[in-house]
């Protein structure tokens, strides 16, 4: 069935790569469907000749902003005036924002005060305000790793993870907060929960395709796949590991 899920992809060239267009497409059809697609930039500048190749592959609408004046980026201004009047016509569920710039932070929360999800989409040096401006922000390392074998990301031991303060923080309060009197836990309400908490968590950050996998790899949990009622699906479900006394 296709995805009624209407979105707004809104690129800027000056802070994203080629590289990631294939990766980006594919995980933007996972959340709806892309209406309007357009990428930002001076088309002037050799710079940008990446992009230029694969712009009409893809479907992207190129969008000329001159460089005017040095040290400005105007690139972002023309984004942020279109981007408003995409949402001011209300012919879209949610907004993809493609750039590692801080300025965009003001914009996503804008759009998500209207009602509308923002997916962000940016390098692992995005500035945290951003990211947390999002409801999802998704890192395009995890894309290009998607297009290329040869910038896979490492997959994580469980000694590492264990390691992640953090992480495994995350976790644990999220299992516990989605959890029932015996302390197991539905594995899909424990992933919205970490979703609320933290928009750039993603599995494939730390190299496991799945929160399922990523859960099992950390050692720090019981994990059980259980079938539901009388019919032939089943859950997992996941729970705390009780300390050894």
């Amino acid at each position: 069935m296709e995805n009624l899920n209407k979105l707004a992809v809104l690129i800027d060239a000056d802070n994203a790569q080629p590289s990631i267009v294939d990766g980006l497409l594919s995980e933007i059809a996972n959340y709806g469907t892309a209406s309007v697609k357009r990428i930002y930039g001076d088309w002037t500048s050799p710079g940008l000749k990446g992009w230029k190749d694969v712009l009409l592959q893809y479907s992207i609408q190129p969008m000329q902003q001159f460089a005017y004046t040095k040290g400005k980026n105007a690139t972002d201004s023309a984004m942020i005036i279109d981007a408003m009047d995409l949402l001011y016509s209300g012919n879209f569920n949610g907004f993809c924002i493609v750039s590692s710039d801080s300025d965009f932070t003001k914009l996503a929360s804008r759009i998500r005060e209207a009602g509308l999800t923002v997916y962000g989409f940016g390098e692992q040096k995005t500035p945290p305000a951003f990211v947390s401006a999002c409801d999802k922000f998704i890192y395009t390392e995890v894309l290009r790793a998607k297009s290329n074998e040869n910038e896979a990301i490492h997959k994580k031991s469980s000694n590492e993870l264990k390691q992640d303060t953090k992480l495994v923080n995350l976790l644990r309060n999220a299992v516990e907060s989605s959890s029932d009197e015996s302390g197991w836990a539905h594995l899909a309400p424990v992933g919205s929960n970490i979703a609320k908490q933290a928009p750039d968590f993603d599995p494939r950050n730390y190299g496991y395709a799945k929160l399922g996998e990523l859960v099992l790899a950390t050692t720090l949990f019981d994990v059980e796949s259980r079938q539901i009622g009388d019919s032939k699906s089943k859950v997992l479900c996941v729970r705390v590991k009780k300390k050894n006394k």
